[in-house]
């Protein structure tokens, strides 16, 4: 999948919805996966949210222009979004945020801000090697790996 690149700030956010949807609509065609009009809200709700954002929130949003929303149908389009990788969920807070490195990674890993709730998503592709080492040493089978850092990013220092 072709990596996704997302500018801060309001005026791109239009165009990072329209790139993902673009990107996203592709995969699921070159795939043989339905990409429905539910799983395409839910990630453009996604995608134009300023910070993680949680089901409750992609429910109220839809609601806005979706007559009565039913929860189980936002928890199926992130079930999905997110089985493909199109989206995280960031344990901590129960929330989402887009994929921004187009399937590029094997695990997730977040930096959070605990003051104002920001996530910027980090990229390394491996994981680091004295945990590699204790996984392979213990035999255990690793299906996938997510790791979330807290603290405060520069602007709030």
């Amino acid at each position: 999948m072709k990596a996704v690149s997302f500018d801060p700030g309001v005026m791109s956010k239009e165009r990072d919805v329209k790139e993902m949807v673009a990107v996203v609509r592709e995969w699921c065609i070159r795939n043989g996966v339905r990409f429905t009009p539910q799983r395409q809200m839910v990630l453009e709700i996604i995608v134009r949210s300023e910070k993680p954002v949680g089901a409750y929130d992609i429910l109220a949003e839809m609601a806005r222009t979706v007559p009565n929303p039913k929860p189980t149908t936002i928890y199926r389009a992130i079930e999905f979004l997110q089985s493909h990788a199109f989206i995280h969920r960031i344990e901590s807070l129960n929330a989402y945020v887009p994929c921004h490195a187009g399937h590029s990674h094997d695990g997730s890993q977040f930096m959070v801000c605990d003051s104002c709730g920001t996530v910027q998503e980090v990229h390394l592709c491996s994981l680091p090697a004295p945990l590699q080492k204790r996984i392979d040493d213990t035999g255990f089978a690793l299906s996938r790996w997510n790791m979330e850092i807290h603290g405060q990013c520069p602007a709030c220092r």
